[in-house]
């Protein structure tokens, strides 16, 4: 079975291979008609005109509601400036232009005062270049700053580096943009127990993310291996951490979610009980069964749901957004029987192993919701108990397809990663698998399509750490981003489409700094010969 699919998958190797030959001169006419987004908006339409941005190019809020007195705004359209002149040197002498072929600035205008951001929030927007009002000016519109956000990555597209006149050129103008996400949660896993991720490593991912509308950076804090993260109410706990330097404090950690937070990103905080636990009882042995059995947690000791109760109420200082994700896979309860103590208390109550599961992880639910807490749960919990769970649950799919149809049909809501497509770790999961991986395969009742709110792609720590996480992330992740974002019918039916726009892409992180594999080969895959970004 192995060797059949380790031949399929260099089978697609090849044919990726072959198509980029078939594509070479011709990625324009694919994937979009020349339009080279990435993820592919709602509604586009350009014309064959050429502007020029400004030296002094300027951001302009005539109209709009929001003050934005945190400077969210402010600091995208600074990000915004950054990246559409980054690559190159903008020397122009702009006295040679005609005036009227010059954009001036951006006018940004947002109905909403609010920039809370939470799960729902409003993430459309409308792009204008040039705005027909004033064509000396870009016109951006949003409901809120989140909005606004995305439409300048979009801008930043379309922005390119003249060579001739040493300028950025946006080309194909007017352009006419109109735009909203598939999708509320588009997720990327990332993993700091099976390797210490550094916070401006954490902060570089997050960065990525926005650049492909990505908005739910999944923070996978602990597990077996180790426990990074200080925990003010019981402070041994980060003993578990691989070392001193391997460490985040609870001030790194609220960085983190406002540094997401001002680039339109939730971070959804991971606590994984009971199973996946090992770490926290070597700063608090009680909560190992015993020596011989240090996890799944003890779920016969008190003392085990106090430290779960004062996690979750160091975690509700910092971490705001409305889910938490309390784990509960894999989950190996046998050494419960085994342990005297244990055993006894499973007698007293009358459960056996399974039923202890069950019990453990209802009682870790109730805890998060008295902080106020929605959950998330992998979807072991809901395959073992499912008409348990609290109905404010989301299940969190990832062992394969088809859970995502139970779940909605139980009423539950569901998150998408199953591990065959949408796992960045498996090295063999291609782009076109992460293209082609379809939330709502067999879901036909509006009423239960609404009931998975999207998905996530999980980059799992095993083999990655600073030296190779972003180049095993993307380009793949983005594949699944336009998936998530771009409206189905917009979606292209065959991979092959998208391969000039997804390369486009692709060498725009590698121009942002981002190192991004080749589309050709594995994940994480090295160039197999000399040659140009757009031919590999």
């Amino acid at each position: 079975m192995v060797m059949m699919e380790r031949r399929e998958m260099n089978i697609w190797v090849v044919l990726l291979l072959v198509l980029f030959v078939l594509v070479e001169g011709v990625v324009s006419k694919k994937g979009g008609g020349g339009v080279n987004i990435w993820p592919m908006p709602v509604s586009v339409s350009y014309g064959h005109k050429s502007v020029f941005m400004s030296k002094d190019f300027k951001l302009n809020t005539e109209g709009s509601n929001y003050k934005d007195a945190s400077c969210i705004l402010k600091d995208g359209f600074s990000r915004f400036l950054d990246v559409v002149s980054l690559a190159h040197v903008v020397d122009a002498d702009f006295s040679k232009f005609d005036a009227s072929t010059i954009l001036q600035g951006l006018n940004v205008v947002i109905s909403s005062q609010n920039d809370e951001l939470q799960y729902g929030v409003d993430e459309s927007y409308k792009l204008l270049i040039p705005s027909p009002q004033n064509p000396a000016l870009a016109h951006l519109e949003a409901k809120t700053v989140y909005g606004a956000l995305h439409g300048l990555q979009t801008f930043s597209q379309l922005c390119q580096f003249n060579f001739s006149s040493r300028v950025i050129e946006v080309s194909k103008t007017p352009w006419t943009i109109t735009d909203q996400p598939r999708f509320s949660f588009r997720g990327l896993l990332i993993d700091t127990s099976r390797h210490y991720q550094p916070l401006p490593t954490l902060k570089k991912v997050i960065d990525s993310m926005a650049y492909a509308k990505l908005n739910v950076f999944h923070w996978h804090i602990v597990d077996t291996q180790s426990f990074p993260l200080e925990i003010p109410s019981y402070p041994k706990l980060w003993d578990g951490a691989y070392s001193i330097q391997e460490r985040y404090t609870m001030a790194d950690a609220a960085e983190i979610v406002r540094y997401a937070q001002r680039r339109g990103i939730n971070v959804l905080a991971e606590l994984d009980v009971p199973g996946h636990a090992l770490s926290w009882g070597r700063g608090y042995s009680s909560l190992w069964p015993s020596k011989d059995c240090q996890q799944p947690l003890d779920v016969s000791n008190e003392f085990t749901f106090k430290v779960i109760d004062g996690i979750l109420s160091d975690f509700s200082k910092i971490f705001k957004f409305k889910f938490l994700h309390l784990g509960g896979d894999e989950v190996n309860t046998s050494c419960w029987t085994l342990i005297p103590h244990v055993s006894k208390w499973l007698e007293k109550h009358g459960m056996n192993e399974t039923q202890a599961y069950e019990y453990f992880v209802l009682r870790a639910q109730k805890i998060a919701l008295s902080h106020g807490y929605e959950i998330v749960n992998w979807e072991e919990t809901f395959n073992n108990f499912g008409d348990k769970l609290n109905p404010k649950t989301v299940v969190h799919n990832w062992l394969g397809g088809g859970v995502a149809q139970k779940v909605v049909a139980a009423g539950l809501r569901c998150i998408v990663s199953n591990q065959d497509k949408w796992y960045l770790d498996h090295l063999d999961a291609l782009w076109p698998d992460f293209y082609m991986n379809e939330p709502l395969t067999n879901i036909t009742d509006p009423k239960q399509q609404k009931l998975v709110i999207g998905g996530e792609v999980c980059m799992w720590g095993e083999t990655v750490d600073t030296s190779d996480i972003e180049q095993t992330i993307w380009p793949r992740a983005a594949a699944a981003a336009e998936r998530l974002w771009t409206p189905y019918d917009n979606l292209a039916k065959d991979p092959v489409e998208v391969i000039g726009r997804l390369t486009n892409f692709r060498c725009l992180l590698n121009r942002r700094g981002v190192a991004a594999a080749p589309l050709i080969g594995l994940g994480r895959s090295a160039p197999i010969e000399p040659g140009s970004c757009y031919a590999q």
